[in-house]
């Protein structure tokens, strides 16, 4: 026999308000294993009918709940997306998010919310990148973690180092983040004026450009290595979007550049700075990543849309 109780508008307006008061982390989890704006928006709007059905009386800790609901969710569209990444033309970037409103996205500490850690989070099976995330990004308990995932405590500590292990190896340094504004600041002006010396300046002998258009004409599909050729192709971006407007925005807790033409964004470019210079170019062209973007400024702080 069900015990629970039945559902009344009270009941539902606190599960409501439960939901949304913890939406922006949930967002933040999904985030951060999908590397998608849209897939954790999808994501977390499922999350919400388990949570209206569920037998909340029983839940002693509603955050873990719907964390563990959102992790087991994110981890079955990882493992789906997999397959349709693999059709993808040319690289395959995240989509970045706007971090100038909510600048932790849901997070106590900005771990894995860098373009490039996410990247490389992507290399790591889902299983491996929930678990960097909870523990590194929200500061799960191993037990936590084990019980979310499903698996013993020992196995989670393993899955953990070795997800530690790649993300060391691979991820840069962190440079002063006055420097790296300041180099930011003046590649933009540089491609704002198609001033490939100035872009040349910049850049560091082996930096490595990336543009993500899936499949767009004009757009290139294959990284472009060095200096010089990156600085010619930064370039041309003003001849491509003639008349767009050149700025310095928050992606992904980090200064970028925001290219807009007609009051549409056309190109969002994450930047990651070494020793030398800026070392990394991630040029996000795709028009469906980029409304994405847009929305991520504007993230659902009301009721969920099925209410």
């Amino acid at each position: 026999m069900d015990e629970r109780q039945p559902l009344t508008e009270g009941s539902l307006d606190e599960a409501a308000n439960t939901f949304e008061r913890l939406r922006p982390r949930l967002f933040g989890i999904a985030y951060r294993i999908l590397g998608s704006v849209s897939e954790a928006e999808d994501v977390v709007q499922d999350v919400w009918p388990r949570w209206q059905g569920a037998d909340r009386g029983a839940v002693r800790d509603p955050g873990a709940f719907l964390a563990k609901i959102t992790t087991r969710l994110a981890i079955n569209v990882a493992q789906s997306a997999r397959v349709r990444r693999e059709a993808y033309v040319g690289p395959w970037l995240p989509e970045p998010v706007d971090t100038s409103v909510d600048p932790q996205v849901g997070a106590e500490r900005g771990e894995a919310l860098e373009f490039a850690v996410l990247l490389i989070l992507q290399k790591l099976n889902p299983v491996e990148r929930a678990a960097y995330v909870l523990r590194e990004a929200f500061g799960y308990a191993y037990d936590e973690i084990a019980g979310m995932l499903q698996l013993s405590q020992a196995n989670t500590r393993q899955i953990l180092s070795r997800a530690r292990k790649r993300l060391s190896a691979e991820r840069r340094e962190p440079v002063e983040a006055a420097r790296h504004r300041r180099l930011v600041e003046a590649f933009v002006a540089a491609a704002r004026h198609g001033d490939v010396a100035a872009l040349e300046s910049v850049l560091s002998e082996d930096v490595v450009a990336y543009a993500d258009g899936n499949g767009m004409r004009g757009v290139a599909r294959v990284e472009i290595v060095g200096a010089g050729r990156v600085a010619r192709v930064s370039a041309f971006t003003h001849r491509f979007f003639p008349g767009a407007e050149y700025g310095v925005a928050e992606a992904n807790g980090l200064p970028g550049l925001l290219l807009v033409q007609d009051g549409v964004t056309v190109a969002v470019v994450s930047v990651t700075v070494g020793p030398d210079g800026i070392d990394g170019l991630y040029w996000v062209l795709a028009p469906d990543k980029l409304r994405a973007y847009e929305r991520s400024a504007r993230r659902p702080t009301g009721r969920p849309s099925s209410l």
